[in-house]
């Protein structure tokens, strides 16, 4: 962490940001090197809506951003643990959310990312996909709705805990 603060104190980058980083790791980055991160990419989705994170990180000024924010991650991980892998897409409290307003699961979800203050960057290369995702912004979810969709949580991380990612983890990393 030391050659960070180098970095940024010969100002060869500006701000730093960090993916995964836990309430615990943030304070220990903190601590030991003075950095807060701009940004925290964090995986976030309705059934993963990390609350307590997206606070920490509002109170450090830290943006967060969401990967796989529409809940694609899905098909991978160890969701079958929590009951079966589910579809955000075609969950039916997102789709009836998405029909009051005429607008996808897809844009529901992403609208609920905007509205908790959440960068979302979801991922297509259908033409047609990418225009919807960008089309959110000529509707507003009401305070039951997004009540509604914080009830899906379900603390279902399809990706790795934190803590338990090394270098090791990472075989791309040894060539």
């Amino acid at each position: 962490m030391e050659g960070t603060g180098k970095i940024l104190a010969n100002r060869k980058v500006r701000v730093i940001g960090v993916r995964n980083f836990i309430e615990g790791q943030l304070d220990a980055l903190i601590a030991e090197t003075a950095i807060v991160p701009s940004v925290n990419q964090v995986e976030l989705h309705p059934y993963f809506s990390q609350k307590p994170l997206i606070a920490k990180n509002g109170e450090l000024g830290i943006v967060t951003e969401a990967w796989s924010p529409i809940g694609g991650v899905k098909n991978y991980g160890n969701w079958d643990a929590y009951g079966g892998k589910k579809d955000p897409l075609t969950d039916p409290v997102i789709t009836e959310i998405g029909d009051v307003h005429g607008k996808t699961a897809a844009q529901v979800i992403l609208r609920w990312h905007t509205q908790n203050g959440v960068v979302a960057i979801p991922k297509s290369i259908n033409p047609g996909r990418i225009a919807q995702n960008i089309d959110i912004f000529d509707f507003r979810l009401s305070s039951d709705e997004m009540a509604k969709l914080d009830a899906l949580d379900a603390g279902m991380r399809a990706g790795p805990y934190p803590k338990d990612v090394d270098t090791d983890s990472f075989s791309q990393l040894d060539n």
